[in-house]
């Protein structure tokens, strides 16, 4: 009888040790959790990555939650070091997807390959990854956005319209390692090129408004027959039209940009930027987090997918 109370009691210590210790009886497991995504963007001084981030919050809200959003930018667009730093974060914090715009076209290829071989889904967005890199890395990363080459052309043709043949005209780029950078810049010399105008300078505006105010003001000195400058982006577009409006070449020098910031939509108003180019900042994040929930899925979406780009002139604004 003492024997069978002592292992009774032994038993209620037991089952007693196991609840504090958590481990009491098997409840029925919670439902999956939902997908984690990380929006990793360039720097979000610039307005348009703002926007980005604007249009990818407004839709994780809409979808009433299905999905967890954590939101990342560098301060500014030549910071690739940080945004690696980011991604390297992203991976030890077990997102489920990464959704980037890179900094740099290559660079930021080896860690987005760690995050895969990690399980995370990456979607390239905004600025495509270098192909020859990612061969090298023997990678296959998904590239949802616009073709920069097709929006660039449209807003040169538009240029071209103002311009004749023999015209001088100069050249903004982004960052030498942008693939977009790229493809803005042989966007605007194949319409260059077509209308017969004369590219008598090409120089790197790493984005950024300062900087490309410098490199302006150093061209249009260099340059007094100077008729068009073409920016690869609209921060830049702000740049060159302070640039002119020091040397007193405002109004006899025409701009063109590429983005449609709000800064550069009322200088167009103002007779100050002939046109920029559309390519909906607010919903590219959002067409690679719903890439990435496809891939979440089990669902096979195709290996790219385009966005949509627009010319955009004073007539189209409100």
């Amino acid at each position: 009888m003492r024997e069978r109370l002592a292992r009774a009691g032994w038993l209620a210590a037991m089952c007693t040790g196991m609840v504090l210790a958590g481990c009491a009886p098997r409840q029925r497991p919670a439902g999956p959790a939902k997908p984690r995504v990380a929006l990793v963007m360039k720097s979000l001084a610039n307005e348009f990555f703002k926007t980005m981030e604007d249009g990818a919050r407004a839709h994780q809200q809409a979808g009433a939650g299905k999905y967890e959003l954590i939101c990342n930018g560098i301060k500014d667009e030549q910071d690739v070091q940080r945004q690696i730093a980011i991604v390297e974060q992203m991976i030890a914090q077990q997102v489920s997807a990464i959704v980037i715009a890179p900094a740099d076209s290559k660079a930021l290829v080896p860690v987005c390959r760690r995050a895969m071989d990690a399980n995370i889904v990456v979607v390239n967005i905004d600025n495509k990854f270098d192909d020859a890199v990612l061969a090298e890395k023997k990678v296959k990363i998904s590239f949802v956005g616009p073709n920069n080459r097709k929006g660039a052309r449209l807003a040169g043709d538009c240029l071209a319209k103002k311009l004749k043949p023999g015209d001088e005209v100069a050249i903004v780029e982004g960052r030498p390692n942008a693939y977009n950078g790229i493809q803005r810049k042989l966007g605007f010399e194949d319409a260059m090129t077509a209308g017969g105008m004369k590219i008598v300078s090409a120089q790197s505006g790493y984005w950024e408004t300062e900087p490309a105010r410098k490199v302006v003001g150093g061209i249009v000195t260099q340059h007094p027959q100077l008729k068009a400058v073409l920016c690869a982006n609209d921060s830049m577009a702000l740049g060159a039209v302070s640039a002119l409006k020091s040397a007193g070449r405002l109004g006899k020098v025409l701009v063109v940009g590429y983005d449609n910031i709000s800064a550069v939509q009322q200088l167009m108003k103002d007779g100050r930027v002939l046109c920029t180019v559309d390519q909906h900042a607010d919903q590219i994040a959002v067409y690679g987090i719903e890439y990435a929930l496809e891939v979440l899925a089990g669902k096979s979406p195709p290996a790219h997918r385009e966005t949509p780009v627009d010319l955009i002139t004073v007539e189209q604004l409100p």
